[in-house]
């Protein structure tokens, strides 16, 4: 069984502080937009009915969006969590530009999403880097 080592390098203080801060808001965010996916009464929106878009993938989304929030509250995580979610991000920045055009706020919000998880993912790389030299030994 390998161990977990805490990373060594760690951001300044204030810097910390701020990214949990704004980790346990995303985090507490991306499950509570995650769960309304996967109750019996919610409906895709009409827009992803026309692009061909069905339940399946909101459901994908909402596991995605729901392993990222579960992912930015623990700390081993973060890291790769926030990775993840700029991915989710990009993809979503993507389908409201190209895909499900009509409202430019989505794509706003989406991309200043985006750059959000980048800048948590760079200072969480300390944890991401020693959460895979766990599996490397």
């Amino acid at each position: 069984m390998t161990t977990y080592a805490a990373p060594t390098v760690r951001p300044h203080r204030a810097v910390n502080i701020a990214v949990w801060i704004g980790q346990v808001l995303l985090g507490l965010f991306f499950i509570g937009v995650s769960v309304p996916k996967y109750l019996p009464f919610f409906e895709a929106p009409p827009a992803f009915a026309e692009a061909g878009l069905g339940m399946a993938f909101i459901w994908f989304v909402g596991a995605c969006e729901l392993a990222g929030g579960i992912g930015l509250l623990v700390p081993r995580l973060s890291g790769v969590a926030a990775i993840g979610l700029t991915g989710l991000m990009a993809g979503a920045t993507i389908m409201n530009l190209f895909v499900l055009p009509g409202v430019a706020s989505n794509a706003i919000m989406s991309g200043v999403l985006l750059v959000v998880f980048a800048l948590i993912a760079r200072v969480r790389a300390p944890y991401t880097r020693a959460l895979l030299d766990s599996f490397r030994r």
